[in-house]
């Protein structure tokens, strides 16, 4: 029976262990297909998002099966591609609202044991999250890779996030993405 909870330090090496086997920088071309995460976390990073209660994850007899990574804006500016998303926030809107650093947080990365993948997993695990991160935040925003369709299709198709824009970083192209998350994903 998979559990799904906050992360705490005593799950930071099934963490690091699920990153490391899907973290693009580790997978060839095919493997790339099935998926992937862009950002690697040290364990210190891991640690302080842990203390933010930002760390949701799934449980399968205890070995972390998935994880989803939520902050606030304020955290993730730390890396550069988040400050980049944060310095044209303001100019994006949702539902007739602007989006603030207070309205809104960065939801993933969201990473799933390839054994894990099909089963619903997926869609719980982002309702653990939605539900949990919707105490503190109306809105979720995301960025995916515009190579990553696996993520893309999962993310727009399965859970109904809407594409807001569109931007280049790192001579990489993204589509930005965001949720309400008072709505309960439909089953």
């Amino acid at each position: 029976m998979i559990e799904y909870t906050l992360a705490t330090e005593e799950n930071i090496d099934g963490i690091l262990e699920l990153q490391a086997k899907n973290l693009v920088t580790n997978l060839n071309d095919d493997e790339k297909e099935d998926g992937f995460v862009t950002t690697p976390f040290s364990i210190d990073q891991i640690r302080d998002l842990i203390e933010l209660q930002g760390v949701f994850i799934a449980l399968d007899d205890k070995k972390v099966v998935s994880y989803v990574m939520c902050a606030s804006w304020q955290y993730w500016i730390q890396w550069p591609m988040f400050e980049y998303m944060a310095s044209f926030l303001d100019t994006l809107e949702y539902k007739g609202k602007k989006l603030t650093f207070e309205n809104s947080y960065q939801y993933g990365p969201i990473c799933i044991d390839k054994e894990y993948r099909g089963t619903g997993l997926f869609k719980d695990i982002f309702e653990f999250a939605r539900k949990e991160m919707n105490k503190r935040y109306p809105i979720l925003v995301t960025f995916i890779n515009k190579i990553n369709k696996r993520s893309y299709e999962a993310h727009v198709r399965k859970l109904g996030l809407e594409v807001i824009t569109e931007f280049e970083f790192n001579n990489n192209n993204f589509y930005e993405l965001v949720y309400d998350t008072s709505k309960a994903v439909a089953q």
